[in-house]
């Protein structure tokens, strides 16, 4: 028999055939048209029923059923459909029963053997279920789980939640689950009056979140229960109270607020110790009975070229944050800045303020007065759109003023025993302002014979104003500059040369580049007289072999005339190898060598390039298609060849194990206080043994005091509907060489119930 398709006409009135006899609560579309298809359709004129059988499909108004039967009362207004029966109602979700009892409307019925499943996975079944006014469905012994069905019949889930009644409510879009038992593994692990969580339409719900535990010695054992609140579409906060069995309760609240241009989130916290006497005695910890802090960031974009925000952070002590582990803001050193930063086709704009509070158990706060407050930094960097001479001409700028209440020094006698070497100073105390403008011009030129040359032209200027301590007497051998004003300039000509060949093979390319570079200027002004505060962190490796200056920052810059050589390397084969390979040396031709030059800080000793002939420096790097890859930075002694620096790392990773290995040597370097070599290897490994289980760990060795430094292992596992890990750290404290810090860390994630933490998990995968 050939289906038949039936078309009616839906009325808002309350008579005529297919009018609904309940209010709808559900809006239907005016005008929706109810389409029947089945293979077989009767009419009962007497008593106004259609039975419809064979392969029934019903469309109306969004929702959508299919049966093997139904039947509908046009008296009563309600089908009864039998047989495999399912409902798809308009949000999405999936409703699956033996027999299901609805009005035409679908607002209001009765499901016996219930199923459903949401567009989120979420899954809930029941003896029986009852959908009220459109609005609520009402679920008699229900079964809540967000895990998929197991292939293995009559075995449960990973988890679920069992309750005598679950009522999914649409208008609040919440799910409650009444005398609720959480079952883990099939087994019952706990019991909870109710438990209410959001359906799969809602993305924020206000209610409490799951609470997590932590163990510390000096705060004890800590349970801390957050509540979410929904303040409105664009505004929400936590708040949050933590009690600490040995300092009392620790009360947070967070508000965050989003805006057409941008986010803003403001942080509170405080609380009032009722044991300080626990911490370590003459600490901020032990000191300051009454503490708290509070935080604010921003992010605003002002038009789609300028953005605008902040990060700052005030609190009582200096080391509140960190004691209690505030996340986010619980770092050795957390940064405060605020910045304005423009970026246009060709040209960029950045100015920032810092303030760097440095967290430690120091009551005086001495690590924190030797950090500079820069107010502001400012960098400008533009390219003339306009071809000049054939070539392109840039202009950079950079201007800095900050302060410092105390000078760091690092006191070579006392730390290291020697005398005959410089103290360093990484800061001095004062104020300090410098304005730096560079111009430069260079071209391209390829030869028909495949030269590239390109020559650049380049001038520069400083401008110092200076109110800084001087570095104490008999300390410092670099004749410190004690004047309130200085000035220096650079003028540099250049020319690189490159000479790449292309090699064909049938299965692979490969490009070998030869490449000399020639800059001629005069020597650096005032080479050690001035403070160093941007360029104090330098490692002369491949990466910066081919660089014209390579000082880190404005501070310093180099002189003199420096000849860069060396070749790059690049291999792909069609098999899926590739190589990489860069080699080189520099040398200083003539002019006084600047980085062999006294400097506050130090830079440039031990560098490799203190020399005429600098060190060798290499790069090599090798991945395969089978998951090796391997790479290698290097630095030989010029003149034996001896090892002074490097790393070489191996890696292996594929869908079932993944590791890297490293190996880091670093040659002595006394006038930094490293009076012996320093060799270290790290480790890393995960092992995934199962679908869903994964073993992982670390281990970092050090060579020369034959002692390990750091070592982990952990478990997890990680599913659709879960995820869990359990991990152990023990690593050296940095503080105290004989001393060590060990945590255990442990986290459990419920989808669509919440988070389950204990302990630190910052390094729950290392």
């Amino acid at each position: 028999m050939s289906p038949v398709v039936a078309y009616a006409q839906a009325t808002n009135n309350n008579g005529g055939a297919g009018a609904a006899t309940a209010p709808v609560k559900v809006k239907v579309p005016d005008g929706s048209k109810l389409v029947l298809s089945s293979n077989e359709l009767v009419y009962n004129k007497d008593n106004q029923i259609v039975t419809a059988t064979g392969a029934v499909q019903i469309n109306y108004g969004g929702y959508k059923m299919v049966a093997q039967k139904v039947e509908y009362n046009q008296k009563s207004g309600r089908m009864m459909a039998l047989g495999n029966v399912e409902l798809i109602t308009p949000d999405g979700n999936r409703m699956y029963g033996d027999k299901m009892d609805v009005t035409d409307s679908f607002s209001d019925g009765f499901v016996n053997a219930l199923r459903i499943e949401m567009p989120d996975n979420t899954r809930m079944v029941a003896e029986k279920g009852e959908r009220v006014g459109g609005t609520q469905l009402i679920l008699t012994k229900g079964v809540y789980t967000a895990c998929q069905a197991c292939s293995e019949q009559g075995r449960a889930p990973l988890w679920q939640v069992k309750a005598q009644r679950v009522v999914q409510n649409g208008v609040t879009h919440t799910v409650r689950l009444e005398h609720a038992r959480f079952e883990l593994f099939g087994q019952p692990v706990a019991y909870v009056p109710w438990i209410e969580v959001p359906d799969n339409t809602v993305k924020r719900k206000s209610g409490f979140l799951f609470p997590s535990m932590s163990v510390s010695q000096h705060l004890g054992f800590g349970l801390k229960v957050p509540y979410y609140y929904v303040i409105s579409p664009s505004m929400d906060a936590t708040i949050s109270a933590t009690g600490y069995t040995s300092q009392g309760l620790l009360l947070e609240g967070e508000f965050r607020q989003r805006f057409e241009n941008g986010t803003h989130t403001l942080r509170v916290a405080g609380i009032n110790q009722m044991d300080p006497g626990t911490f370590t005695s003459g600490t901020s910890d032990a000191e300051h009975k009454a503490r708290g802090m509070i935080s604010s960031k921003a992010d605003f974009k002002i038009n789609p070229r300028w953005t605008f925000g902040w990060d700052v952070m005030a609190q009582s002590d200096n080391n509140f944050s960190r004691t209690y582990g505030l996340d986010g803001l619980n770092q050795s050193t957390h940064t405060n800045d605020i910045y304005l930063t423009g970026l246009g086709k060709r040209n960029y704009f950045d100015m920032r303020a810092f303030y760097y509070d440095v967290q430690d158990a120091d009551n005086n706060s001495t690590a924190e007065k030797q950090q500079a407050v820069v107010y502001p930094s400012v960098d400008y960097h533009y390219v003339d759109p306009k071809s000049v001479y054939g070539g392109e001409l840039s202009a950079t700028m950079n201007f800095t003023h900050l302060s410092r209440d105390k000078t760091l020094a690092l006191d070579a006698t006392n730390t290291l025993g020697d005398s005959s070497l410089n103290d360093r100073y990484l800061g001095l105390s004062g104020d300090y302002t410098r304005l730096s403008t560079e111009v430069q011009w260079q071209r391209t030129f390829t030869t028909d014979q495949g030269l590239v040359l390109t020559p650049l032209a380049a001038l520069r200027g400083d401008v110092y104003g200076l109110d800084m301590d001087a570095p104490g007497a008999g300390t410092y051998s670099g004749n410190y500059d004690t004047s309130d004003y200085a000035t220096r300039g650079m003028a540099t000509a250049g020319v690189e040369a490159k000479y790449p060949f292309l090699i064909t093979t049938s299965n692979s390319t490969h490009v070998f580049e030869p490449i000399a570079q020639l800059y001629v200027r005069p020597d650096e002004q005032l080479a050690g007289r001035l403070p160093n505060e941007d360029a104090q962190s330098f490692v002369f490796d491949a990466t910066n072999l081919f660089d014209r200056d390579k000082f880190s920052g404005f501070d310093r810059v180099e002189g003199g005339t420096r000849a860069n050589v060396g070749w790059r390397y690049t291999g792909n084969f069609d098999s899926g190898y590739k190589l990489q390979h860069i080699f080189g040396q520099s040398f200083q031709l003539a002019g006084r060598n600047s980085f062999a030059e006294t400097d506050l800080a130090g830079v440039g000793a031990d560098s490799g390039l203190e020399t005429t002939r600098s060190d060798y420096v290499t790069m090599f790097g090798l991945t395969t298609p089978q998951g090796i890859s391997l790479s290698q930075s290097y630095r030989f002694d010029e003149k034996d060849f001896a090892f002074r620096r490097g790393d070489t790392t191996v890696g292996f990773s594929n869908d079932v194990f993944q590791t890297t290995a490293t190996y880091t040597h670093i040659a002595a370097q006394p006038q930094y206080g490293f009076t012996s070599d320093q060799d270290e290897i790290q480790t890393r490994a995960q092992i995934k043994f199962k679908e869903y289980w994964s073993v992982f760990g670390t281990v970092n060795y050090d060579i020369n005091d034959s002692e390990i430094t750091r070592q982990g292992v952990g478990l997890s596992y990680e599913d659709e509907c879960t995820i869990f890990s359990i991990s152990f750290l023990n690593k050296k404290d940095s503080t105290d060489a004989s001393a060590s810090d060990w945590s255990v860390g442990a986290r459990i994630t419920f989808r669509t119930l919440g988070d389950v933490n204990l302990g630190n998990t910052q390094d729950a995968t290392f």
